[in-house]
Parts: structure tokens; C-alpha cells; sequence
């Protein structure tokens, strides 16, 4: 049986985004989901980890491109219209990681 952590984790980044998409760009919410699942591309700093996966690991500023610096980046991107919605996308995706590490 699934855990409840997996499901709402990967609720999170595979439902909202869409309902985000559909909610926040409504003309463009293709290329805005498209965006979204790309930002999980910033999972690819797991890869420096030794181990990869450990399960009860939280993310959140262990990882290079989930740490506090990486984050404030992230936001700061908000205040431009070229980065905006990649950076709202890499912070859902921070808050989702966020979520499991409180689960």
C-alpha cells in the first residue's frame, strides 16, 4: 500500500502544478505546467549524495540546489518577468520537499 508522504509528494509535484498552470496561465498553462515539471530537474543535486537516496533524508539545505542560498535565489527571481515563473516553479518544488521533510 502506498504512504500517505509518497502520495501527497508526488501530488505536489505532478497534480498542482497543473492546477497551477490552469489557475495562474490560463492563455499559456501548457508551457506553464511544462515549466513546472522541468523544475524538478533541480533533483539532479541528489545525484552528488552518498548515498543517492537515503528515505527519511530531508532535502532542504542539504542539497546544493535546496539550500537556504539556493532558495533566496529563487525568490529574488520572482521580481523579474523573465525568471518568474521558473522561480515560482523551483519554490513549489522547495515547499513540496519542504512538506516531506515535516511528514
Amino acid at each position: 500500500m502506498l504512504q500517505p508522504s509518497f502520495l501527497i509528494h508526488y501530488s505536489l509535484h505532478f497534480i498542482a502544478p497543473l492546477g497551477i498552470a490552469l489557475l495562474f496561465y490560463k492563455k499559456k498553462w501548457r508551457v506553464a505546467y511544462l515549466i513546472f515539471l522541468a523544475s524538478m530537474l533541480v533533483d539532479a543535486d541528489h545525484l552528488l549524495a552518498n548515498p543517492i537516496f537515503v528515505e527519511d533524508r530531508c532535502s532542504i539545505n542539504f542539497h546544493p540546489l535546496h539550500s537556504y542560498l539556493a532558495i533566496a535565489f529563487y525568490f529574488l527571481g520572482l521580481f523579474f518577468n523573465k525568471t518568474r515563473i521558473i522561480c515560482f516553479a523551483l519554490l513549489f518544488h522547495m515547499f513540496t520537499d519542504y512538506l516531506d521533510c515535516l511528514l
